[in-house]
């Protein structure tokens, strides 16, 4: 079976790619991993292929090894954090308070509030 590593994987669109160690670049979707399984950049893994409409595409993915995660030691302290929650907390009452009015945010403000949440939970999940 072939290797590779994940070149790119995006959780949230559940897909990414592959780039196999013979240098193709091999599509990944969510549903050729293991239930139990998560792979991101630099993950190393085995997998089936198969010629989709739009090129290879992996089957029967198994993770190998998964790149060394983030040292506990570079996270923020639990001060910091615990700050950053607190000021996150009162974002979301704010957005709560308007949605109870029926009124949404705007969507750019929508985004960023996304990329917070997003980098919080990054954060605390390491």
């Amino acid at each position: 079976m072939p290797t590779g590593k994940v070149r790119f994987y995006d959780e949230d669109k559940g897909f990414g790619f592959i780039a196999s160690d013979d240098g193709q670049d091999v599509f990944l979707h969510a549903s050729a991993l293991p239930s139990d399984a998560s792979v991101r950049k630099g993950s190393r893994v085995e997998f089936g292929v198969a010629d989709g409409k739009r090129g290879l595409q992996a089957l029967s993915v198994r993770v190998l090894d998964a790149p060394p995660s983030v040292a506990k030691t570079a996270r923020k302290s639990a001060d910091d954090m615990a700050v950053i929650v607190e000021d996150l907390v009162k974002v979301l009452d704010e957005i709560s308070t308007n949605l109870h009015r029926g009124r949404y945010p705007s969507d750019q403000n929508a985004r960023q509030i996304a990329a917070v949440l997003r980098k919080v939970a990054d954060d605390i999940d390491i």
